[in-house]
């Protein structure tokens, strides 16, 4: 059953990296990529989960519409941002249903825009690896539910994303990145969510649902990030010696960013996309796993940059 409950791990998050695209395009995968601090919530033993993420969002789009680059003018034309992420999570249950999560990102991020100033059309670009905002995240399981072959969890989940990442990084010419495109939003961040899954041993099979929310409690030097709120659904087929297929449904609607430092015009939309994986475990205690997130619907405010696919892979074990 160990086993069985590493595999599952690349099925859902105890955090939700929720989508922080804006009008330059920074973002997270919204692939959940954590289950066994939820599937284990009364063992003691810590877990970890590191992944990398690839996002090439060089895309525009207005709405539901794909545009060129500079189709619509804007003081800035978008042009590409690639996002190299790595998120790593410590996680440990306390065997009496509570549980903490502290996950913390570095992202290496490349952004080009053209900067449209009297009529000349001048390249910009930022290149920084920074540490971004850290999350603290604890849980509660509310009860289980099922039987013997399909046992079934359900809890809350709640805490903080911390202000830990810069806000200021700026390029060569001294030039500060916008704010939706730094590592750190600057403000503290309210993290509301829920989540029930259910592990079909029969079959060696499992489903989950969970949805969250986050929501700026305060701005910082004009700038508040939009509201936003997460729903997924997915399932984890076994087959083989360790093996697993994955599949997930996840969705994002964000609100648009406010203050005299941020782009509402440009910011903010929903999101729905279609996450195929696959996992193995490499023995009782550790297994990798790997997604391709492909989106089914982008609507977005404004203009902005989105990626046509992203890519994840990932360690997840107990220590």
């Amino acid at each position: 059953m160990k086993t069985h409950s590493l595999v599952l791990a690349a099925a859902v998050a105890t955090l939700f990296p929720a989508l922080a695209t804006a009008s330059c395009g920074a973002a997270f995968c919204t692939v959940n990529t954590n289950w066994t601090t939820q599937s284990a919530l009364t063992a003691p033993e810590p877990s970890f989960d590191v992944h990398y993420e690839y996002i090439d969002q060089d895309q525009p789009m207005t709405g539901g519409d794909k545009v060129a680059v500079g189709q619509i003018p804007h003081h800035h034309d978008e042009v590409s941002t690639v996002n190299r992420n790595l998120v790593a999570t410590y996680s440990r249950g306390f065997g009496n249903g509570w549980g903490l999560a502290v996950s913390a990102p570095v992202f290496e991020r490349d952004h080009r825009h053209v900067h449209n100033h009297h009529g000349e059309q001048i390249g910009e670009s930022w290149t920084f690896t920074e540490l971004g905002d850290v999350r603290i995240t604890g849980r509660y399981q509310l009860g289980s539910g099922g039987d013997l072959l399909n046992p079934a969890e359900g809890g809350v989940t709640f805490g903080l994303k911390l202000p830990t990442g810069r806000f200021t990084v700026a390029n060569d010419e001294n030039e500060r990145a916008e704010r939706s495109l730094q590592p750190g939003t600057g403000t503290t961040d309210l993290v509301l969510g829920a989540y029930y899954h259910q592990r079909l041993n029969a079959s060696d099979a499992a489903w989950f649902a969970q949805a969250q929310y986050q929501h700026a409690v305060n701005s910082r030097d004009g700038y508040k990030p939009g509201a936003q709120f997460g729903a997924d659904a997915g399932v984890r087929k076994g087959f083989g010696q360790g093996f697993g297929a994955l599949l997930q449904l996840n969705y994002v609607h964000k609100s648009a960013d406010s203050g005299s430092a941020a782009e509402p015009a440009d910011s903010g939309g929903h999101y729905l996309y279609l996450s195929p994986g696959l996992s193995y475990a490499i023995n009782g205690k550790l297994q990798v796993y790997g997604f391709v997130q492909q989106p089914l619907v982008r609507h977005v405010t404004g203009v902005q940059l989105t990626a046509d696919r992203a890519f994840l892979v990932g360690l997840s074990g107990q220590l």
